[in-house]
């Protein structure tokens, strides 16, 4: 929570990199977190040697473990299955 007793909606989120991979994350802050994937050392060593990266899927979460737990489940599946649910996202 937030000082202000706000929840904060964390967010499960794919990259599409340059070379056309995808890299999962989670993040408070998606337009931050893609700034720094992009523009600074703060964005993972996967994506610096990618840039640039742009948003290809996003799902809130309640809170930080359900948003951990769901990327670590999206990160397993397939190319195809990652393709997918990017494709639904891309289309809604």
């Amino acid at each position: 929570m937030t000082e202000d007793n706000k929840t904060t909606t964390w967010w499960v989120y794919f990259l599409r990199c340059n070379d056309n991979s995808l890299y999962a994350g989670v993040t408070t802050d998606i337009q931050r977190r893609i700034a720094e994937h992009n523009n600074s050392k703060l964005g993972a060593k996967y994506t610096r040697a990618r840039r640039p990266v742009s948003l290809a899927y996003l799902e809130a979460a309640d809170n930080k473990s359900s948003a951990c737990k769901k990327e670590y489940q999206i990160r397993h599946l397939t190319k195809a299955k990652k393709e997918q649910l990017v494709s639904i996202f891309n289309h809604k």
